[in-house]
């Protein structure tokens, strides 16, 4: 990720990235879970919460993950591996994943807004590999931006990426009284494992990038 060459190639890849970091398909199936028996005005209520607070959390690591880093002395290398291992541990909770009744129990005595916040706007809304992607972002656009106007247009394609994909976000999750009719549950518990293990690759790429960065091992151009 190199902003110094702000090109098409490197904004699909954001967008892409942002979209498995932040985007409907991870949190679907938790939401699903912790709403059913909700009232649909509320379950839109706590979609609302919970993609405002994802996006609003975005948006704070894209001003301030710069900062972060050199705040707590950590470098892209450490942020990539701790993606990787907290997006791994979440990949393999999909793959093992108890099902409904896990949700259901931890939904029990808990207030509707209060889940929209945690677990569902982060971890599974804003997941670990949103977080790493946003953070090494925002210091890479610091580290090689040399102008003002530079890092202001970086920052604004940015921004630009996490705002359209809280569009997405929010026009998934706020249709899902409609969209839910239509979806199997059977299909989701298939595509869920399908894409826990898609998700445990990337949490791999993550760490082994990461590791590279660090010097730790020499990793093979890709």
């Amino acid at each position: 990720m190199n902003f110094s060459n702000i090109d098409f190639y490197l904004i699909f890849d954001l967008f892409i990235l942002l979209l498995i970091g932040m985007g409907p398909k991870i949190a679907l199936v938790p939401f699903l879970d912790l709403t059913s028996g909700m009232e649909a005005d509320v379950q839109k209520k706590v979609a609302r919460r919970m993609v405002s607070t994802a996006v609003t959390w975005a948006l704070i690591l894209v001003l301030a993950g710069w900062f972060l880093m050199r705040l707590l002395h950590f470098s892209p290398g450490a942020a990539n591996v701790a993606g990787g291992i907290v997006l791994l541990l979440l990949a393999l909770h999909m793959l093992v994943s108890p099902g409904k009744d896990d949700h259901h129990e931890k939904a029990s005595d808990r207030d509707a807004m209060s889940m929209a916040l945690y677990p569902l706007a982060v971890p599974y809304l804003l997941n670990p590999a949103g977080i790493a992607v946003l953070v090494i972002a925002s210091g890479d656009i610091a580290a090689h931006t040399f102008n003002l106007s530079g890092i202001f247009i970086s920052m604004g394609i940015l921004v630009a990426i996490v705002l359209l994909v809280g569009v997405i976000d929010w026009l998934v999750f706020s249709n899902l009284d409609k969209l839910s009719k239509h979806l199997d549950p059977h299909r989701l518990a298939v595509t869920e494992a399908v894409f826990g293990v898609l998700l445990a690759a990337l949490a791999v790429q993550l760490m082994v990038d990461g590791l590279a960065e660090l010097g730790v091992i020499s990793a093979v151009a890709h």
